[in-house]
C-alpha cells in the first residue's frame, strides 16, 4: 500500500522522482528552520539588544534553496502550472503524447538553463588564473551562499533534466502500450 506522499509523486516519474518526493521534507524543515532562526534573531535583537550577523543570510539561503528545489519538486509531482486550454480537452494516448511532448519542451528549457547556470557555477567559484575561490556575499560575514546557491541551481536543473527525458519515455511507453495491448 502507498503512502499519501508516495501516492502525490506521479508514476511516470519513476525512482529518481520518489527519491526528489522524499528529499523535499529536508527543504521543508529548512523554511521551519529559517523561521525559528528570524525568531531568534528578533529575541536576540530587540529583547537582549544582540543582534546575530547570520541570521538574515542564513535564513535567505535557506528559503533559496527551498525555491530551488521547489521547482523540481512540482515536476514530479505533476503540481506545476501549466495552460489547459488544449490539454483539457484531449484524453486517453492524445494526452501522454501530449505529456511527452510537454516534458520535452521542459526538458529543452532546463537543459539551456542548466547551460546558462554552469556558467553561472565557473564565474562563482573559480578565479581568472584558474584557482578555486567561491564567491562570497560580501557582508561582514561573509560566507560562500551565493556560490553554494549556484552550484545547488546547477545540480537541481541537471537533475531536472534527467527527470524529464525519463517522463517523456514513460508517457510515450505508456501512449503506444495502451495502442498494443488493444
Amino acid at each position: 500500500m502507498q503512502s499519501e506522499d508516495e501516492a502525490a509523486t506521479i508514476a511516470e516519474a519513476g525512482i529518481l522522482g520518489r527519491a526528489i518526493n522524499a528529499v523535499g521534507i529536508v527543504f521543508a524543515i529548512g523554511i521551519i528552520a529559517s523561521a525559528l532562526i528570524l525568531l531568534n534573531e528578533v529575541v536576540l535583537r530587540y529583547g537582549f539588544n544582540s543582534p546575530t550577523i547570520w541570521a538574515h543570510e542564513t535564513t535567505i539561503f535557506l528559503c533559496a534553496m527551498a525555491f530551488v528545489y521547489g521547482g523540481l519538486y512540482c515536476v514530479v509531482r505533476n503540481s506545476h502550472i501549466r495552460v489547459v486550454l488544449i490539454y483539457d480537452l484531449v484524453t486517453g494516448r492524445a494526452k501522454r503524447i501530449l505529456d511527452a511532448i510537454i516534458s520535452l519542451i521542459c526538458l529543452f528549457a532546463a537543459g539551456f538553463f542548466a547551460w546558462a547556470a554552469y556558467g553561472m557555477v565557473i564565474k562563482a567559484t573559480m578565479r581568472p588564473g584558474g584557482g578555486v575561490h567561491f564567491e562570497t556575499s560580501g557582508s561582514a560575514w561573509d560566507p560562500p551562499f551565493p556560490a553554494y546557491l549556484k552550484i545547488f541551481l546547477l545540480v537541481v536543473l541537471g537533475l531536472m533534466v534527467v527527470q524529464f527525458v525519463i517522463m517523456a519515455v514513460n508517457y510515450l511507453r505508456a501512449a503506444f502500450a495502451s495502442e498494443a495491448g488493444k
